[in-house]
């Protein structure tokens, strides 16, 4: 986006998010994106072990860390920017109802997976049908109420990685197991659909782009010691726009 919007004025009017791509939305509307990869850079400088620390209450590093760089880069300016910028919305999701929230959150988590590598689609039923529910939340008005780094955080939230937060008194799970590419509601209008992996089957929707890598990314949602993968993510991805905007013939 940072590419693109160097070839071309952006102006959407309403964008959607999940999962590690909430932040990113987040940080897009608010002029962060250079933070936010320069936060986790250093935070990952630090970082030496993925292991579970005991001592932190039994946080995973990766939650203890990602939840870190949001408090930092959706800082109270970010969040005026947000409440005052176009139409955002991040989908979350809630594991099934009737079991401890961790484990129903794992079952989801184990469909999803499967759903993924098998029918391999940026958009999914299989979990729904073990009884998560998902929804698209207001993130200008989160950010009105002081609520943008909790709803940024609990959008990803991977069991058994991530202990489950509560959104309005609901535990919460990522909404990717939901959907890896919401639309926004209302669903009108051109969309750009960016996607972090290569999917064999999308669906064919007149006014709908999706944009794919090039080639599998270096990151890795598991791994949070090695900063030169984030690195080598973002160049990817300002390449992979350089190419995009040459197609466009806006380059």
């Amino acid at each position: 986006m940072e590419v693109l919007g160097r070839h071309a004025s952006i102006a959407p009017e309403r964008i959607a998010g999940v999962s590690g791509g909430a932040l990113s939305a987040a940080c897009h509307v608010a002029g962060r994106e250079r933070v936010l990869l320069d936060a986790m850079c250093d935070v990952f400088e630090e970082q030496d072990s993925n292991l579970f620390d005991r001592e932190a209450g039994g946080i995973s590093p990766h939650q203890r860390i990602y939840c870190k760089v949001v408090s930092k880069v959706l800082d109270d300016e970010a969040a005026r920017k947000v409440a005052e910028g176009p139409q955002l919305q991040i989908l979350i999701a809630h594991p099934p109802a009737g079991g401890l929230p961790k484990i129903s959150g794992v079952a989801a988590t184990v469909a999803y997976e499967a759903e993924l590598h098998l029918i391999n689609s940026p958009h999914f039923s299989w979990a729904a049908k073990l009884g998560l529910e998902h929804g698209l939340v207001d993130a200008r008005a989160a950010a009105r109420d002081g609520r943008l780094v909790d709803l940024v955080c609990a959008a990803a939230v991977i069991p058994p990685i991530f202990e489950p937060p509560d959104w309005d008194g609901r535990p919460v799970v990522d909404g990717g197991m939901a959907d890896q590419a919401p639309m926004p509601e209302p669903d009108e209008g051109e969309t750009l659909v960016l996607l972090t992996r290569h999917y064999r089957r999308l669906p064919d929707v007149p006014g709908r782009r999706y944009v794919m890598p090039t080639d599998e990314t270096p990151a890795d949602k598991i791994d949070f010691t090695d900063p030169e993968k984030l690195r080598r993510t973002w160049d990817q991805g300002m390449r992979d726009a350089e190419a995009f905007c040459d197609e466009l013939g806006l380059a």
